[in-house]
């Protein structure tokens, strides 16, 4: 008779379920293969002192899964499409020695100037904790069902104000609806113009190359759009005959520009005379460093704008709060869709938000991170000047990154890669530009800054300086 080595451990109970674990688990090994004949009942019961209801138990659980098959006369065998798992085996001689690495081994980083992320360390806790804990003293039962799909009531008005205050955007609550982020926004909105027969959407160039994927699933066609100084070039927008625009007026990602007043009245002026629809993303309008920042577009034009906005880089990305804020009718469709895919955003998290807004905290933690990171960038953009004194820094004064043009001669591929030796992580700029202009943009680097103290930014622009040093072969 087979030996099955199935342990169990009487203290623990559930005996019937140790042993069919035990016989799984030596399926998935290989240790008991396809058509192996397993004891009766009755056999395997005395061999391991159990009843044998507990052995018919666990055979039948099995059975039913489709590990062991039961026959009349030919008792009870493994089933032939219970199979190992791969790699779980045993193999059937020693594994090869591991082959020398012929690559250079993975760099350690040590100081990480990637993009995106936000100083995670700075996350209001305390503060976040006790907006929790007023929510949920006032909350009353029935506000823990569905919720409105739109959103919480309370956060919509509250959003719709702040909204109204700091951006001077046009908003109210019935033109505001709950989104999972700006992402989730943008591609539930894509989907309903292209429900509308709308499959065309033009974007700038450059552009976050973690968002053109994302656009594209959408079903969308995309037309780049080139963006210098001012902005977003509004002429050639009109030439593409594309009748929706994704924008970042506030601070462009990742040139890290600001729509001019000109080119503003001309985008909004191609929106009225073309029927058109522009997607603003209020890209890092919270951290304006050397000014108040510009009101959005869809405060100057609030039917042909939708405004859309998170505390991703404001708070934590992990909370998946954001905002869409339409024209009536889209933000009607928009919690439609909602009401038919999600059932609408988590409903406590809502409600601490609304209670952060109400009771000024998160005007207290914006004004907290926009000192830490004016100060994080000025020491960057200073060891820079001192460390790679050809390199010019482009944009505004606001945001968590900076765009920053190499000295002429430098290979932007090197330079990434001699920074990663010297370990300092950094993304060039190439891959944000389409490529017809991607040949012709200067070698740049985009540096996310707002993880790492101003001592730290100085040590990673030295190495950033010697790394185009030995690029140039200095």
């Amino acid at each position: 008779m087979t030996d099955l080595h199935l342990p169990l451990d009487r203290s623990a109970g559930r005996l019937a379920a140790q042993i069919a674990a035990g016989f799984r688990a030596a399926v998935r090994t290989g240790r008991l293969t396809a058509g192996t004949r397993l004891p009766s009942s009755r056999d395997l019961a005395r061999d391991l002192d159990v009843s044998r209801g507990v052995v018919v138990t666990a055979y039948e659980q099995l059975t039913a899964e489709g590990f062991l098959i039961a026959r009349r006369g030919d008792g009870t065998r493994i089933a032939p499409l219970a199979r190992p798992d791969e790699g779980t085996a045993p193999p059937s001689r020693p594994p090869a020695a591991p082959r020398p690495a012929e690559t250079w081994p993975e760099p350690e980083v040590l100081y990480d100037l990637s993009l995106g992320r936000p100083d995670l360390s700075a996350f209001p806790r305390e503060r976040w904790i006790a907006a929790a804990r007023a929510a949920l003293r006032t909350l009353p039962h029935d506000a823990l069902a569905y919720p409105d799909p739109a959103g919480v009531p309370d956060l919509r008005a509250e959003l719709a104000s702040y909204l109204g205050r700091v951006r001077a955007a046009h908003a109210d609550p019935d033109r505001t609806v709950i989104m999972n982020g700006v992402a989730h926004g943008l591609s539930a909105l894509l989907g309903l113009l292209r429900a509308d027969g709308l499959t065309t959407l033009a974007v700038e160039d450059p552009a976050s190359v973690r968002q053109l994927p994302m656009l594209a699933a959408a079903g969308m066609r995309l037309v780049r759009i080139p963006v210098d100084g001012e902005g977003i070039d509004v002429a050639a927008l009109a030439r593409t005959h594309a009748r929706a625009v994704l924008v970042t007026p506030a601070h462009q990602y990742p040139t890290g520009v600001v729509l001019s007043p000109a080119r503003r009245a001309e985008l909004i002026a191609w929106a009225r005379d073309a029927d058109g629809l522009i997607l603003e993303d209020d890209y890092d309008a919270e951290f304006r460093y050397d000014r108040d920042p510009v009101g959005c577009l869809q405060g100057v034009e609030p039917d042909r704008v939708v405004l859309f906005g998170s505390v991703s880089k404001s708070l934590a990305p992990a909370l998946r709060l954001g905002w869409a804020v339409a024209p009536p009718s889209l933000a009607e469709r928009l919690r439609e869709h909602r009401a038919y895919t999600d059932h609408g955003a988590p409903v406590l998290e809502q409600h601490a938000l609304t209670e952060f807004l109400r009771g000024g905290g998160y005007d207290r933690h914006l004004r907290t991170m926009r000192r830490r990171y004016r100060a994080r960038r000025d020491a960057l953009v200073g060891a820079l000047s001192e460390n790679l004194p050809g390199a010019r820094v482009h944009g505004v004064s606001a945001g968590i990154h900076l765009y920053v043009e190499l000295p002429g001669g430098c290979d932007e591929d090197e330079v990434v890669d001699r920074a990663a030796r010297a370990g300092v992580a950094v993304e060039g700029a190439r891959g944000m530009w389409s490529p017809r202009r991607a040949d012709e943009a200067p070698p740049a680097l985009v540096l996310g800054y707002a993880g790492l103290t101003e001592p730290r930014l100085v040590k990673a622009a030295q190495l950033l300086g010697q790394a185009v040093a030995h690029g140039d072969g200095g």
